[in-house]
């Protein structure tokens, strides 16, 4: 984290605890637990009297490389920034809920907040898929504007408030790619009939030009490509495709992400404990998740180039492109699947028209700017796309 803003997050958190022993509601910090603090004996000055101690629950394997150790980081700051006074324990899958079992752990309580994606929700409520990827969707820099200036948040907030649910964006793994293969994809025909690993929206799209999609967590996927209850899935991107050893059971990593060409994860924190906190921890938590949601998108823009280079250096990873036949195929299919997704749900057409329409909105710019100078830098740089 920069040294700068760590020290003004701290100052500020700091300074709200201060204000707040001075004059914030009893009530308040009757709920809290008085986590505020109070008067201390001599020389127990730096010692809250008493704090609050959470659990948060992930989707990822414990200490997983950027998802896992995100979450890690996460807990850090908050405990650091709060100065002891709100703690935060993480478990990885498995270790207190399954790694499907967030969402619900977060929502009955049993766990303080969880980190995750979530379009493993969809089956919660069909628009919750536009809060990490859609296919042919947002970028992770785009997503990030929706949520701040497109009225993507209060959306999230009205969604998942439903469900006695705050949510915050907490990291992205910037665009994916398409997935491992263990056979090369040349024309349509070949997709037919292919176990695929692919959640959210992308495996309802497979199963319409004729894969088997299969939902498992990403713990299981090596195992399963192994043993060929998998013919191909999509995990991530390099960096944690590479960790789990993807490329020991499949030749063929296939490009671009169509289906998540920015994947944004999630901070769910138990609504009626969210409230329960005064203001300057509330402060403190919504930062803290922000300060990783850039971190950890920073990390896998690293990661991913030096592990890319090392699976097909090293290892002989063979990348290819999706042929066009394919892309197109997927397209047409991504935009029926979502207009029957959010068909008789009023709250997931609303959702879905605002992320449509931010996405329509920067469309222009962004090909004006980001993409023309991405292609004149590949030119002049002379980088020619492999496969």
């Amino acid at each position: 984290m920069d040294r700068r803003k760590f020290v003004s997050a701290l100052g500020l958190g700091l300074g709200a605890a201060a204000l707040a022993g001075c004059g914030q509601d009893d009530s308040k910090n009757a709920q809290s637990g008085e986590a505020a603090g109070a008067a201390q004996p001599d020389g127990a000055a730096s010692k809250p009297a008493k704090t609050l101690e959470w659990k948060l629950v992930t989707s990822w394997p414990k200490n997983y490389p950027g998802l896992g150790t995100g979450a890690n980081r996460f807990a850090e700051r908050v405990t650091a920034m709060s100065g002891g006074r709100l703690t935060v324990k993480v478990y990885g899958a498995g270790e207190l809920v399954p790694a499907m079992g967030v969402f619900d752990a977060v929502r009955d309580g049993s766990a303080d907040m969880g980190h995750s994606a979530s379009y493993y929700w969809k089956g919660k409520h069909p628009a919750t898929p536009f809060f990490t990827a859609v296919p042919f969707g947002l970028t992770a820099q785009e997503i990030n504007s929706w949520m701040n200036y497109g009225g993507g948040q209060e959306l999230w907030d009205e969604l998942y408030g439903g469900f006695g649910i705050k949510p915050l964006p907490c990291g992205n793994s910037g665009t994916q790619m398409g997935g491992w293969f263990r056979k090369e994809i040349n024309s349509l025909a070949d997709i037919k009939g292919l176990k695929i690993r692919a959640p959210g929206l992308a495996g309802e799209i497979m199963q319409r030009i004729g894969a088997t999609p299969v939902q498992m967590p990403g713990g299981e996927v090596f195992t399963s490509m192994q043993t060929g209850a998998l013919d191909a899935a999509d995990w991530v991107g390099p960096y944690n495709d590479l960790a789990f050893g993807l490329h020991k059971v499949a030749d063929y990593y296939y490009y671009p992400g169509w289906a998540e060409p920015g994947a944004m994860l999630e901070m769910m924190i138990n609504k009626e404990k969210w409230e329960s906190l005064p203001d300057d921890l509330q402060e403190i938590v919504k930062n803290a998740a922000e300060a990783e949601n850039q971190h950890i998108y920073d990390e896998f823009t690293a990661r991913n180039a030096e592990a890319l280079k090392q699976l097909v250096d090293e290892h002989g990873t063979q990348l290819r492109r999706f042929p066009d036949e394919v892309l197109t195929k997927l397209y047409e299919t991504s935009e029926q699947v979502i207009q029957d997704l959010v068909a008789g749900n009023d709250q997931a057409r609303r959702i879905h028209e605002s992320y449509r329409d931010f996405r329509d909105s920067v469309v222009p710019y962004v090909a004006v700017a980001e993409q023309s100078a991405l292609n004149v830098r590949s030119m002049v740089l002379g980088q020619k796309q492999p496969g």
